[in-house]
Order: C-alpha cells, then structure tokens, then sequence
C-alpha cells in the first residue's frame, strides 16, 4: 500500500549509485547475494538475542535488494535475476519472523499465524505473476520488472515496517504479529478476488 509513496523517494538514490557500481563493473547478482547473505546473518543474530544488530543486517539487506534492481536496469532485466531477487526475499522475511519462534519458544504461535499469512500473500501475489502474460494485465509498479507484481495492503514497506518494529520492540512481538497477520490476510483476499476476476475476463469467449 506505501510502496508506491516510498518508491519516488528512495529510487533516485538507488539508480545513483547503481550508476555508479555499473561504471565499476559490478554486476546485480553479486549485488543480489551479498543481500541474501545480510539477510541470513540477520535472521542468526535475531535467533542468538541481538534483534537490534540483526535489525542493522536486515535494513543492509533491504538497501541491497533494491540497488540489485537498479543495477539489473542499468544494462538489463533478466529473467534468472527476477527469479533470484523474488525467491530471496520470501526466505529471508519469513526466516527473521522464524528466528523470533527460534530465540523465544512463547513467540511460536504467533510467529507460526504470520508465517500463514506469509504462504497467502505470497501464493497470491505468485499465481498471479505466472499467468498475467496471458491476460496482459495493466502494470501496477512504476519500475519495469522481471514479473508482474501485484499489490496489496502489506507490501515490502508494510513487511519492513513490521520487522523494524518487532526488532526494535521485541516484546511487542505477539501484538505486532497479529496485526500484522491479519493485515495480510485481508491482503490475501483482495488480492485472489482481483486475480480471479482479471483472469476470468481474459478467458477466450
């Protein structure tokens, strides 16, 4: 729901130094594991007790993501890329949520509801993705990407958001969690009722 508030902001940054890093030779996917590998320290360092120093990996990961994008846009988009970029950051979002469970056995349940809501949105926004080329939906992302990305209520500004909130406040877990949770449910169900009707407009008469 905010990504389209805090894509114009953080964007010119971003193809500034992408700019920069493509002129070095730099490629996105060194740019694309060297995030994944920040993201897997943080969810360690969140599972050992050090949520604000896995919060500092996590925010690593997050600058990472999306300068990979930029880089890949300063030469080319590709297919295996979009694959990596996509794939990574489902592992490492729910794996910080997975390390909270793991550091605190009273946060299984809740984490376990989150991590629920994850497989919806995720499953949502992925169904969708593979048969938009057939539908040729309009485009929801302002930046040309390697699939079709379908918004909703929580998107990646909304994940973050709650992840520096859990990290910051890691009492506040249970509660942030079902909030959260929640939200991606309803996120869940907007997104299968517009999916379905898109797809069902685009069959052959």
């Amino acid at each position: 729901m905010l990504d389209h508030l805090t894509r114009p902001l953080v964007d010119p940054l971003l193809n500034k130094m992408a700019t920069t890093l493509h002129q070095k030779k730099v490629r996105a996917n060194q740019v694309t594991f060297l995030a994944f590998s920040a993201g897997l320290l943080a969810m360690i360092l969140i599972a050992l007790g050090h949520s604000l120093l896995g919060l500092a990996l996590f925010a690593l990961n997050r600058i990472l993501d999306g300068l990979d994008g930029a880089l890949a846009r300063c030469d080319r988009t590709t297919m295996a890329g979009g694959y990596l970029d996509i794939v990574f950051d489902f592992i490492i979002y729910s794996g910080i949520v997975l390390s909270f469970a793991l550091f605190d056995q009273s946060l299984a349940l809740v984490a376990a509801f989150v991590l629920f809501s994850f497989v919806g949105t995720g499953s949502s926004f992925l169904a969708m993705a593979i048969f938009a080329d057939r539908v040729q939906p309009a485009p929801v992302s302002p930046q040309p990407k390697s699939f079709y990305f379908l918004g909703g209520l929580t998107e990646g500004t909304e994940t973050m958001l709650f992840i520096a909130a859990i990290c910051l406040i890691p009492s506040f877990f249970n509660l942030f969690g079902v909030i959260f949770g929640l939200l991606c449910c309803l996120t869940t169900y907007t997104r299968i009722h517009q999916s379905y009707y898109t797809l069902k407009a685009g069959e052959p008469k």
